[in-house]
């Protein structure tokens, strides 16, 4: 079925799978772990029971997000190893640390307070669990920050030498963790994070409020996602301005392509919006453009020049197509979420952001748009790079492993099955825990530190010096009902 495909091309086919079924998972938990950071400490501050059953209902679905993003992380691991020895040989001196020191710090402090963060809030009390709650949320965060500055390095290289076996060797490790893409793409990305968990929230916020549009739970975390989304979304649009900039700074072929510009433009590039790329002939085939737009957007000037493509070696070319249209899904995804905000917020100034069941019917239909935008992103990113995987210095092609095709496609068929059905089976869970509604996600535990004030007026109530009636717990007012319904019977 696979035959008459490279090991390279079903190589870069695997890692590609892999990857976007792994990423999806981090950008959910990492802004899951820090929404239930903040759900947790606004209910210590208010004790108002909403937060808690919305912390007790997400907390379920992080854990099952949290495991999912474990496993599939773990086949990557592998799969550079297997598939890219070439690479990790050149480029382990420098990379390996890095994903060590992920382990051995971020998913360290994640794994070791998760289960506290599940299981352990009457066991430890409030402050602990409020600690732990924070530190896995830190977790997360540091993670997302190993992890780029891995991928930011073999974007753009800093810091190292190449040695006489053509190892690239830390010289500088400031240089390399702090390599000149990094601090853009971990802003991109966190807040890309923090944008997916918020359409999900939302989206899952407006499928309860169109089941039951006085449920508390649901207006809360609605009214939540969406002041996320409107607070976010233009910072996550800066933020991407600044990330191209610097891109068009570092890999200016990215920029070529994601821009569709096949030709230089010395007088001021046009913004491309549509059009259907054709690399055999170098250019854009029933293109829909915007006059010199792109020079003011990438140089701030309606006419600076702008280089194409046609000032790149074909052999150092990325895919253009590919960036092209990932690049526009994106963008487009992300004005749709800014839009959705800017609705929500009209709509809570009018008063109805509760009563409006076409706003919530977009959020639910938004819901999975931010995946969707994150894996768009990364394919922008990644196959932009191309054809390098240490951007100018080690050649794709030069990265592979001595491993014959038929290999790399068993291997590759594999994944698909294995993947489809565990990953789908996680998939379908964590929907249907969304499906249920928030009502009852008190847990018994911690039933007490709900009531609060209450059990004291109850014990006060059940003191016999103050002549009142005891209250009776919930069974023994059920035997008295049945013992008094029996009495009446028999004087009947």
């Amino acid at each position: 079925m696979l035959d008459g495909y490279t090991a390279e091309i079903l190589a870069r086919v695997q890692f590609a799978f892999t990857v976007s079924f792994h990423i999806i998972f981090p950008a959910f938990s990492i802004g899951l772990a820090s929404f239930l950071a903040v759900l947790n400490a606004l209910w210590l501050w208010k004790r108002e029971e909403t937060y808690l059953k919305l912390f007790n209902y997400w907390k379920k679905i992080f854990a099952v997000a949290f495991g999912m993003g474990v496993v599939s992380g773990i086949v990557m691991s592998y799969q550079i190893g297997t598939n890219w020895s070439v690479f990790s040989d050149k480029a382990g001196p420098v990379v390996g640390p890095l994903m060590a020191y992920e382990v051995l710090s971020a998913f360290f402090l994640e794994a070791g307070f998760l289960g506290i963060m599940l299981f352990g809030r009457k066991r430890v009390g409030d402050g602990l669990h409020m600690f732990a709650t924070a530190l896995v949320a830190l977790g997360t965060l540091a993670s997302a920050t190993w992890i780029l500055s891995v991928n930011s390095w073999m974007q753009t290289p800093a810091g190292f030498a190449i040695n006489d076996v053509g190892q690239f060797v830390p010289e500088d490790w400031w240089a390399i963790v702090f390599n000149p893409s990094f601090p853009y793409r971990l802003v991109h990305m966190v807040l890309a994070a923090y944008l997916t968990t918020a359409l999900v929230v939302g989206g899952v916020g407006g499928l309860h409020l169109l089941r039951d549009r006085a449920d508390a739970a649901a207006r809360r975390m609605f009214s939540m996602a969406m002041w996320m989304l409107l607070l976010v979304t233009p910072l996550q649009i800066l933020a991407g301005d600044m990330h191209g900039l610097n891109t068009l700074e570092h890999q200016p072929a990215k920029v070529m392509a994601m821009e569709g510009h096949y030709d230089s433009h010395p007088e001021g590039a046009p913004l491309i919006l549509f059009g259907i790329p054709n690399p055999e002939e170098k250019r854009i085939d029933y293109a829909v453009e915007i006059p010199k737009l792109s020079s003011l957007i990438l140089k701030h000037d309606l006419n600076a020049p702008l280089d194409g493509l046609d000032t790149i070696p074909d052999a150092d070319e990325p895919p253009v197509a590919i960036v092209f249209w990932s690049f526009r899904i994106m963008i487009a995804l992300g004005f749709a979420m800014l839009g959705l905000g800017l609705w929500a917020a009209f709509a809570r100034l009018r008063g109805w952001l509760y009563d409006a069941p076409m706003l919530h019917r977009l959020a639910l239909l938004m819901g999975p748009t931010g995946f969707v935008a994150v894996l768009a992103g990364w394919i922008t990113t990644e196959v932009g790079r191309q054809p390098f995987t240490v951007y100018g210095l080690l050649r794709t092609s030069e990265s592979l492993a001595p491993i014959e095709a038929p290999a790399v496609a068993t291997s590759l068929i594999a994944f698909i099955v294995v993947y489809f059905f565990v990953f789908g089976a996680g998939t379908w869970y964590i929907l249907a825990m969304m499906r249920k509604p928030v009502v009852g996600h008190v847990l018994e535990d911690e039933r007490d530190d709900v009531q609060g004030d209450d059990a004291q007026d109850g014990a006060a109530q059940n003191d016999p010096a103050r002549g009142e009636g005891p209250i009776l717990a919930v069974g023994e007012e059920a035997a008295v009902r049945d013992k008094t319904a029996h009495n009446k019977g028999e004087e009947s």
